[in-house]
């Protein structure tokens, strides 16, 4: 009997094909699909052996359903991955061989994708929900899977620019890149004795993206567990690349500031003399290492950066940025990546390209609503 959470595995691919949930030993067979995708799209690729363990067998196999097609040879030529992301957040990863026929690798987009929203409708209903938003990411050039999620009734919905900065020795040394506004400074999430972080720091750091992406497009309220877990699963994790941005606010900002959910309500602006200035986050960068370049030199990568919608325009984002860049040539990497909306409502891009980063490749954002039949319960909605 199937349960909610182990829907039974496509059934109407070609004769001869099978499919079966991925194991370690699948792991080489897919980093060559993903990279095979990756390389026929943008002429290079950046997934790796412990990106694609980690999906398949690892921390981030714990959140996704997936499937591996075969054909008749036995060669792994798609995998498809659902992801529960978020509540009403559901992700979808599709991966097809681009050497299979327009006609056969449309037929087998055609049966992951049912697949996948097969699986998307009964997480939703695993978390007592009457439906969920789809997303699937798509590079701007991969006109194929454009038009196999166009035929599933998904719609172009976003573009996001992929964007690269080289990082030279120098910016590691002292003053080797800009020094914060005076009254703000970054500082790494505070760790135990142990080398685990302060509980407290996590939650400051979760605090401030969520509020600063609460006017961003897409934007799903992530609880914290989802959210630590979700980066975690990232093998380029570490937690001594988590930084908070602090301000010295002074009496007439501290108010405003507590209303706005940017400091804890526990802070009395009247408990401070004038003169006087309280220290409070205004935001936060998670960042990650990338994986080696052709040359073999690793990078440094900006998963997460936030600056509390009250506390912009004080040089926070600048900071951030400078403290990821000094550390990645403090280690001895070559660049920072990050990924930016092309509408950002911050104007974030502008900012990036200002500082030196540079758009590699664009991808797309693709969404489709599912809603659970008979279902009255709730279905979350995104901010934006």
């Amino acid at each position: 009997m199937a349960t909610p959470f182990a829907p039974p595995l496509p059934d109407d691919l070609p004769d001869g094909w099978s499919a079966h949930v991925p194991q370690l030993d699948d792991v080489p067979a897919l980093v060559g699909l993903s990279k095979q995708v990756a390389r026929d799209v943008t002429g290079a690729s950046s997934s790796s052996a412990p990106q694609v363990a980690s999906e398949v067998a690892g921390t981030a196999s714990w959140t996704r359903r997936q499937v591996v097609v075969s054909d008749a040879e036995g060669a792994e030529v798609a995998w498809a991955r659902v992801h529960d992301r978020a509540a009403g957040r559901t992700g979808v990863e599709l991966s097809v061989s681009p050497e299979l026929s327009s006609e056969v690798a449309a037929r087998v987009a055609s049966s992951l994708l049912a697949w996948s929203a097969t699986v998307a409708l009964r997480i939703a209903q695993g978390r007592g929900l009457g439906g969920t938003k789809l997303d699937v990411t798509v590079y701007e050039d991969e006109e194929r899977k454009q038009q196999w999620l166009a035929a599933d009734g998904y719609e172009c919905t976003r573009t996001w620019l992929h964007m690269s900065r080289p990082v030279t020795p120098e910016e590691g040394l002292e003053g080797g890149v800009p020094a914060p506004r005076e009254g703000l400074r970054v500082r790494r999430v505070a760790t135990h004795d142990n080398g685990l972080p302060v509980a407290h720091d996590l939650q400051v750091v979760h605090r401030m993206l969520e509020e600063s992406f609460a006017d961003h497009f897409n934007s799903y309220r992530e609880s914290f567990p989802e959210f630590v877990q979700r980066l975690r699963e990232d093998p380029g994790h570490r937690w001594d690349h988590w930084w908070i941005a602090e301000l010295d606010v002074a009496r007439e900002d501290l108010e405003r500031l507590v209303e706005g959910g940017a400091a804890p309500d526990d802070l009395a602006a009247d408990a401070l003399a004038p003169g006087e200035v309280e220290v409070v986050p205004g935001g936060a960068v998670v960042s990650t290492v990338s994986g080696p370049d052709a040359e073999g030199i690793p990078g440094s990568y900006i998963e997460y950066i936030g600056v509390h919608r009250l506390a912009r325009g004080r040089g926070v984002a600048k900071a951030l940025l400078w403290t990821v860049v000094a550390d990645a040539a403090e280690r001895g990497r070559n660049r920072v990546g990050l990924e930016v909306d092309a509408d950002s409502p911050t104007g974030a891009d502008g900012l990036y390209t200002s500082m030196g980063w540079r758009t590699t490749y664009r991808t797309q954002s693709w969404h489709r609503t599912l809603m659970v039949p008979g279902s009255d319960g709730p279905v979350p909605q995104p901010a934006v």
